[in-house]
């Protein structure tokens, strides 16, 4: 008896409905190969929305996306909206209103996929970054003083709990010894941060004593970076705030071969999980035909293995290599393809897989 999957699409803004429909595609025309059916449901949430009528999120919407098994996110961006009001009034919204407490990005250069990394092969650029996602500086914890005169004070404050702290450590060990990894490398900034990152180093090494075969490491942000760039083949899986996740996915997005391949979750594992390609609306190809839509098929596969069906994400991810291996290039416009036939690329190789 075939599994059946409910999921609520949010295509968004910008090029965001294109790189869904893609997905869609490859996820309609494939999942009998792999005895599952999905029921997809349509969401209108973003900048053209709130824009007509003034909603953001509205009850209606929390509802929908709690009766689904999953979210599937095109992007939100608009470029009539002031940035901040759809990005906090959606996207960190629906991440706290579900608790969405994990951003995990694989970090995975794909054969055939050029890297601006000198002398850096596939498997040199194979990490997973797990990333606190509803704490930290975006918490919306601050406010102003004397605003709009000349001694007006702003505050942004970061926001550092026990408990959010130790269930993304804690989720980060777990993923690590179920995905056949070997090191967690903590990032952080003990040195300056010295309050809130004291607190990230103790639960680490706390958590770290009932992971005896798993090795550990830290690392301040600062150096990260430095060594994402000289040295990727030194990561396995790195753990970290907030913000600090946010700047280094977009670094490994760019060394990993661009935004057109980098797909990302955002996990509630008890709950209504919401994934997504990272590289924005770009409107400017909005309808043109010439976006990359792997990173969207690619969160595709992410959801599909969240929903427990690991062999079938295994083979979209298999398609996704081997389309990429017949473009020209994974920026819009360039890839020797259009939008829609990646995506029959993506499904012509399933179905190569499953001859």
């Amino acid at each position: 008896m075939s599994k059946t999957f409910n999921i609520s699409l949010l295509p968004g803004d910008g090029t965001g409905p294109e790189v869904v429909d893609e997905a869609v595609k490859v996820l309609s025309k494939t999942s009998s190969y792999y005895d599952t059916q999905f029921n997809f449901s349509q969401n209108d949430l973003g900048g053209d929305r709130y824009l007509n009528t003034g909603d953001l999120v509205t009850d209606n919407d929390i509802k929908q996306f709690q009766d689904s098994d999953a979210v599937l996110l095109g992007a939100i961006g608009h470029p009539d909206v002031k940035p901040g009001i759809l990005e906090q009034g959606i996207l960190l919204k629906l991440r706290k209103e579900f608790d969405q407490y994990i951003n995990l990005r694989p970090v995975v250069l794909y054969p055939g996929v050029e890297t601006p990394l000198a002398n850096k092969e596939p498997e040199d650029i194979n990490f997973i970054v797990v990333r606190e996602n509803t704490e930290g500086l975006y918490a919306g914890a601050g406010g102003y003083i004397h605003y709009g005169t000349e001694n007006e004070i702003a505050t942004q404050e970061s926001i550092n709990s026990y408990h959010a702290i130790h269930r993304c450590i804690k989720y980060a060990f777990e993923y690590t010894k179920n995905n056949n990894r070997k090191k967690i490398t903590l990032c952080a900034k003990t040195n300056v941060l010295t309050y809130a990152h004291d607190l990230w180093e103790r639960i680490f090494y706390d958590v770290a004593k009932d992971y005896p075969e798993i090795e550990t490491d830290y690392g301040h942000v600062d150096a990260v970076c430095m060594w994402m760039v000289k040295n990727p083949e030194w990561f396995d899986v790195i753990v970290t705030d907030n913000m600090f996740g946010d700047i280094i996915t977009d670094l490994g997005a760019m060394i990993q071969g661009g935004m057109g391949i980098a797909a990302g979750g955002n996990i509630n594992p008890s709950g209504t999980s919401m994934f997504e390609p990272i590289g924005g609306s770009a409107p400017k190809y909005t309808g043109k035909n010439i976006i990359n839509p792997l990173a969207c098929i690619g969160a595709g596969a992410m959801m599909v293995k969240e929903l427990g069906e690991e062999k079938y994400a295994s083979d979209i991810e298999k398609a996704i290599i081997n389309t990429a291996i017949k473009l020209d290039s994974l920026s819009a416009g360039k890839m020797g393809m259009s939008t829609e036939e990646v995506g029959d690329s993506v499904v012509e190789e399933l179905s190569n897989l499953n001859e």
